[in-house]
This record gives C-alpha cells, structure tokens and sequence, in this order.
C-alpha cells in the first residue's frame, strides 16, 4: 500500500475487522477484535448491548457534548458453512473483501485512536448488528435460529434505547457505511435527509439542527454528494428523535463500494483516506463546539 497516502493504521484495521466472519446475527465474534484494537486508547469504557451490539465511549474536551460514530458489524454470509476467516487484501489502491461494513467500523476505530490526541469531543462508537436485510430476505437458515425474532435494523433501535436509558444524548449521530451510488467508481455521499425516507416528523429544530452539521461537513469536502438510502442513519433519526427531547441530527457518510452485496466487495483507498481526514478535521474543528453547545 505504499505510496496510497493512507495511514497504516487505517487499512490494516479494515482489513482485519473485514476477515472476522461476523455475518448477521453472529456479530458478537467482533467484540473482542474490537477491544484488542482498542486496549490501548487512554479511558475508552466497552458496554455490551443486547444482543449484539457493542458502544465503546472515549473521554474528549472537558464541557464537550458526545458525538456518535456509528457502524454496523455484520456482514452478509456469502461464504461456505463454517468458514473461519474471509479473504480480504489490499491491491492497486483498493481494499478487497467483505467491506460492507468493515470500511465503516474501520474508520470509527482508526477515529477511536485519534481521539487519544484530546482534540476531539467525547466520542460514543455505536456498533451495531442487523444493519442488513439480506440474510432475512434470502436466506433465513444461516441465521441464528433461522432469524426469529429479527429485523434489519434491530441493532440500531437496541442502542438507541440504551442511549435514551442513559438521559444524554450525543450531539449529532453519524454513521459510516458504504454506498452503491457511485456503480464502483471513487466518490464519497453524504446522507442528510433522514425524514425522506423513515417514518420520522422532522421538527424546525432537527432540521436546523440537521442542515449545521451538514454544512460543516460540506464546508470540509464540498464534492461530498448529497444522496439518501436506507441504512442505520434512519434508525438512529427516529428513535433518537422523541417528542420532548432536544434534536439529534443523524447523517451518513458513505464511500462508494462495487460489487454492492456481494463476494470480494472494493473500496477505494482515496475514500477512506477523505472520510479519515473529513471526520478529524470535523471533530477537532472550534467552530462544533459552538454549532452544538
């Protein structure tokens, strides 16, 4: 990977996650890679959440409202029964393997090791399982117990809960995962109009609130490309969003990934790289304390 641009740190931890078998409804597996890769980061806390979804929060700037790096941990089972690792390789600037989400959960740790640094604001990572419909939908008996009791984006409604259990919300969800959008060519997408697409009665307030982040991060990376799609980002915005409580803008970044749902799934290189160095120039930026004080 020589001459990318991309840190070490950042391929090496999505290739690894991506080698986990860690398909839907068997994501408890990534837990301990996740707390091995983060034993070292100064204060980080892991709360399991039913059933398997995991929170790892980390200590910022003093006074700091939290924000939220989401990512889901399955991945779709295309591989034979009983497999314990899944290829995954690096080759001429890509990542290659079962990237639908370990590009997502690669960045929130490569950020989970930044903010190490202290120029960010607490951060909460938010890992989630049943992100995907696709096990559901097409083939029920590589589930547990052929997936009863599961829907696609029960991992997210289960963290939402527990963060509404706690009484603190963090200033602004966003999660990264991968997009389709882009038919395999390089491009980042920017998801930031939740009430489009879910059942959620955006206030005045949530969308202003919605439209700040939005422009920061545009001011950031002004190619981002406005899009929505259906991933966790709905979940968050409608169960994060209650009557009574103060708005809680939820966004996607999403760099683009081809061949979408399927074997030996690529991710460019350059993308991550722009979502890396978007999200920390983001999250070190003065101007966000003040935007969600």
């Amino acid at each position: 990977m020589a001459g990318t641009g991309l840190s070490p740190a950042l391929w090496e931890l999505v290739l690894e996650v991506a080698r986990v078998p860690s398909f839907s409804s068997f994501e408890g597996c990534l837990h301990s890679v996740i707390r091995r890769l983060l034993a070292d980061c100064p204060g980080a806390q892991f709360i399991p959440v039913p059933e398997n979804n995991l929170i790892v929060t980390l200590p910022g700037r003093a006074g700091a409202q939290p924000i939220a790096l989401a990512a889901h941990l399955d991945k779709i089972n295309h591989y034979a029964e009983g497999v314990h690792e899944i290829p995954a390789w690096a080759d001429s600037g890509k990542l290659i393997g079962a990237m639908d989400d370990s590009a997502g959960v690669g960045v929130c740790l490569a950020m989970a090791r930044r903010a190490a640094h202290g120029r960010f604001p607490p951060l909460w990572l938010l890992f989630s399982e049943m992100e995907e419909s696709f096990g559901l939908n097409h083939h029920p008996e590589r589930l547990r117990k052929g997936g009863e009791g599961l829907t696609a984006g029960l991992g997210a409604i289960r963290i939402s809960q527990t963060l509404r259990a706690w009484g603190q919300s963090p200033a602004a969800v966003v999660v990264i995962d991968t997009t389709p959008l882009f038919r395999g060519q390089p491009g980042c997408a920017l998801y930031c109009e939740p009430w489009e697409l879910a059942p959620l009665s955006a206030s005045p307030e949530l969308r202003q609130a919605t439209a700040v982040v939005r422009d920061q991060l545009l001011a950031l990376d002004p190619k981002l490309q406005i899009h929505n799609n259906e991933n966790d980002y709905l979940e968050y915005a409608v169960h994060l969003n209650c009557p009574g409580l103060m708005p809680v803008p939820c966004l996607a970044l999403e760099p683009s990934i081809g061949p979408y749902h399927q074997r030996d799934e690529q991710v460019f290189v350059a993308d991550l790289e722009r979502i890396e160095s978007l999200l920390t120039r983001w999250l070190a930026a003065p101007e966000l304390a003040k935007a969600v004080a």
